[in-house]
């Protein structure tokens, strides 16, 4: 039927001629996929590539993103063909009506993206997993080191992950039940959280942490920690629990923001790790100022691109963000957040936040919203939910605290925080009446420097919402302030490398 609706193509060489276009617009993709994925099956009797999968995930959004260049150049041959017997008012209105179409399904948080996402790339992730075993992992596939943190409904130990042909409840028995140290320089290391048996809400929360860690694993790898999987306990001894969940993590670093916040020399206690090197030429206060830009910087990107597809954390803070080895921070504990494309993990009304770090509206979306609907119908109608509410100014206060804390000496400590949320509130939420008004005596060098550019961010992202959910920066708008916007950081980077000394 289609075919009678449209005319015959001029020639078979011009029809030719299109499809090799389109074929040449989408092969570089297709052969990365190919290629990535052959590696990945080839690897998979080798301990140290077991989890090499996520390439190819990463790569699939590209394959995506591909498909959709082709077609929106494709579909302008079409859509001449299609409108050729229709008045130019006519061509018009059905143009603007695809044009609106397009910029909605587009429009954050993403309603076509998370379509593909949810229909074809988690499928592919998961069949992808499965080959690889990824979804296939067990107890005995991990050696459980040392306690490293505890929540609320996890705790958190480093690991490794054991070699194949090594069986570990063997090597355990001849040990006398002591846990064994299998290769301790071996670079299968872990991160590995035990979700809390018998805790209202632990087991909830351990499905959505598993659930989010996989969507960001698809959307934005690079923001989170490299997901590898979970397993369930088969029996019980001293450190399972027969039935327990375990979510796994690639090893990228054991020390979260909080960690380097504790000690006195934060942040040049970081000075190394972010730039590789001492920072030669720049004095000691310039030179902690550009620590703390850095880490801001990728907070805030961080925010933006998990913000892109829809999520927001509501857990925002230092003990959430691990510093990698290389530098990097990446967002942790995935339990709290919420998918508002489709209301994943969303309860009107329910928030299991931590009051030093949560924004004075509380709730991420009003009060008055109601439940979610169907997921489908709530992805179709996210897109006006976003607009209207702004939900992901939520973890902008959050971060904005952060940046305070970093930047402040004295709110640094726990007593020092809730003070400091105390005299906040009584000022309500004006950062610039509390600097008047505060008893604690705090050191603004840091944020007053670059002419106070910092203390500038600092104002527009802790404060009150207005009338129309506004009032606050979005990560986007954070990222074109004038406080990043100056280079100096990137300069002292570049200028670190050609210095003498390495720390």
């Amino acid at each position: 039927m289609a075919s009678l609706l449209l005319p015959p193509t001029p020639t078979a060489t011009s029809s030719t001629v299109k499809h090799n276009k389109i074929q040449t617009k989408l092969k570089p993709n297709s052969n990365a996929h190919a290629a990535t994925c052959n590696f990945f099956l080839s690897s998979n009797s080798n301990a140290n590539h077991r989890f090499n999968s996520a390439k190819c995930h990463a790569l699939l959004d590209d394959v995506a993103k591909g498909l959709l260049e082709s077609s929106s150049s494709v579909g302008v041959d079409q859509f001449q063909r299609l409108t050729e017997g229709l008045s130019h008012m006519q061509r018009w209105e059905i143009l603007v009506f695809g044009g609106l179409t397009w910029i909605y399904l587009t429009a954050r948080p993403g309603v076509l993206v998370g379509a593909i996402d949810a229909y074809l790339l988690a499928p592919l992730q998961l069949g992808l997993d499965n080959l690889s075993g990824r979804r296939n992992l067990k107890r005995s596939d991990f050696v459980v080191g040392d306690k490293l943190g505890e929540g609320s409904f996890g705790v958190v130990y480093s690991g490794i992950l054991v070699p194949k042909n090594v069986d570990l409840d063997v090597v355990q028995k001849r040990g006398r039940g002591k846990t064994t140290q299998v290769d301790a320089k071996s670079k299968d290391k872990v991160i590995l959280k035990k979700v809390k048996v018998g805790i209202q809400g632990a087991e909830e929360f351990g499905d959505y942490e598993e659930w989010f860690n996989y969507r960001l694993s698809r959307a934005a790898p690079e923001t989170c920690a490299d997901f590898l999987g979970t397993f369930v306990a088969d029996q019980t001894n001293s450190q399972f629990t027969k039935g327990g969940k375990w979510l796994v993590w690639k090893f990228e670093g054991d020390r979260t923001l909080a960690d380097y916040m504790k000690d006195r020399n934060f942040p040049s206690n970081l000075e190394s790790v972010m730039f590789g090197r001492v920072l030669q030429g720049v004095d000691s206060s310039k030179r902690n100022a550009l620590i703390i830009k850095q880490i801001m910087r990728q907070i805030i990107t961080s925010l933006r691109k998990i913000h892109d597809t829809g999520i927001v954390h509501r857990d925002v803070k230092p003990a959430n963000l691990v510093v990698t080895k290389r530098g990097q921070i990446k967002l942790i504990d995935f339990g709290a957040a919420t998918d508002l494309r489709i209301g994943k993990n969303y309860v009107p009304n329910r928030t299991l936040l931590d009051p030093d770090y949560c924004p004075p509206e509380l709730y991420v979306l009003p009060e008055e919203t109601p439940s979610p609907p169907p997921e489908p119908i709530a992805a179709f109608l996210s897109p006006i939910l976003w607009q209207l509410n702004s939900p992901d100014l939520f973890d902008m206060y959050s971060a904005g605290i952060v940046l305070l804390q970093m930047a402040i000496p004295s709110l640094r400590s726990p007593a020092a925080l809730k003070n400091f949320n105390l005299e906040l509130k009584t000022c309500g939420y004006d950062l610039k009446k509390w600097r008047d008004y505060t008893r604690l005596r705090p050191d603004f060098q840091i944020l007053d420097s670059e002419s106070g550019r910092g203390w500038d961010l600092a104002t527009k992202l802790v404060s009150e919402r207005g009338s129309l959910r506004r009032g606050r920066l979005s990560a986007a708008a954070a990222l074109r302030h004038p406080y990043f916007l100056l280079g100096g950081d990137q300069a002292a980077a570049v200028l670190s490398k050609l210095s003498l000394n390495r720390k």
